[in-house]
């Protein structure tokens, strides 16, 4: 996975971008997760994992409301940023910046103290009803674990990102059950998130109506489909966060849950190589249903399988409902989810519907 929020708009020339997975892959041990290859330690690793007593909703946003734009991963684009601004001022929101947005070390929007330092700073300040990521790329992993959640817990507050985000709707899911919301990141691409990416987010953030997201058959995950319907509560994100963060303080329970997972810039082996990690700790022999967002720009090597065929080989023997094709991700035209809130899958109908994530 590389960076992210932009990758779909950006050409990928001879598929030379460094993959996500080989950073996070390196960093794994450093971040409290492991790469488990026996069925002793697939046991370990989902004994870490506790289930929120229930979810916890913010409450909608509002004209008026203040929201703080942080950078707890890679620094955003100025001009991108200036745009993404515009559209959530243009709500009536009042948008204010952390203090090290645009800050850089290394590929990282500041060292991981002044990351971290800014994140706890927009969950804990009771005048801040939201907290946006500036954008993806890299660096959450580094700082989740001592993200400081007590505010949260008296004060539940809207949190959107997604890629790199994951883990932190993970960690804020399991040690608080806040609702989080995987869409739009600040650093706004009006190629790739148009008009109705805008309306999408602001709908999920600004109203509670449910939300319905209708499979998308120009979609690269669209052939994959097991017919049935079940629910659960929506989980997941992009896949190279879900899978290097097993074992680790942001990894979520899914016992029973819809499990949603989009990637970019992975290749089918890659892709197969995630899933059969997760079929081998037994994640994906314990959730109601699978929904596949998008799988964006994940090239093979000619006369092999690609990604429709590992999705296919991957997960048409779970015994559970399977919907690609959504909206969801690093592509063209993304949507918006609130990731902890329940939700029926109807793959058949080629739906997904969800709860309102605020109240």
């Amino acid at each position: 996975m590389r960076d992210l929020e932009e990758a779909a708009t950006v050409p990928n020339p001879g598929g030379a971008a460094l993959s996500r997975r080989h950073i996070l892959g390196a960093g794994v041990a450093a971040a409290g997760g492991a790469l488990l290859v026996g069925a002793g330690d697939a046991a370990a690793a989902q004994a870490a994992p506790r289930r929120p007593q229930k979810p916890v909703r913010a409450r909608a946003l509002a004209p008026g409301d203040r929201v703080r734009v942080v950078s707890p991963g890679s620094t955003p684009d100025p001009a991108l940023m200036a745009r993404g601004i515009e559209i959530l001022r243009g709500w009536g929101l009042e948008v204010e910046l952390g203090q090290h947005v645009y800050s850089k070390y290394g590929y990282l929007a500041g060292t991981d103290e002044q990351r971290l330092a800014d994140l706890n700073a927009a969950l804990n300040d009771p005048g801040v009803r939201a907290v946006f990521a500036a954008r993806g790329g890299y660096g959450t992993q580094r700082i989740v674990d001592r993200i400081d959640v007590s505010g949260l817990r008296r004060d539940p507050k809207v949190v959107v990102g997604f890629s790199d985000i994951t883990s932190i709707h993970g960690k804020l899911w399991r040690d608080t059950g806040l609702i989080g919301f995987y869409g739009p990141m600040v650093n706004w691409t009006d190629s790739r998130t148009g008009p109705e990416s805008a309306e999408a987010l602001r709908r999920a953030v600004m109203t509670t109506a449910p939300i319905t997201i209708t499979r998308d058959p120009a979609e690269t995950a669209a052939p994959v489909l097991v017919p049935g319907r079940a629910t659960g509560r929506l989980l997941g994100g992009c896949l190279t966060l879900i899978s290097t963060s097993l074992g680790a303080a942001d990894s979520p329970d899914f016992d029973g849950a819809i499990l949603f997972f989009e990637d970019v810039d992975e290749s089918p082996s890659s892709i197969d190589g995630m899933l059969t990690e997760l079929r081998r700790v037994g994640v994906l022999r314990r959730v109601a249903g699978v929904v596949v967002g998008q799988i964006t720009d994940s090239v093979g090597e000619p006369g092999e399988w690609d990604a429709v065929a590992v999705l296919k080989d991957r997960l048409y023997d779970l015994g559970v409902p399977v919907l690609g094709g959504l909206r969801l991700g690093h592509g063209n035209g993304q949507l918006t989810i609130p990731l902890g809130a329940r939700a029926t899958i109807d793959a058949t109908a080629g739906t997904l519907t969800v709860e309102a994530g605020v109240r």
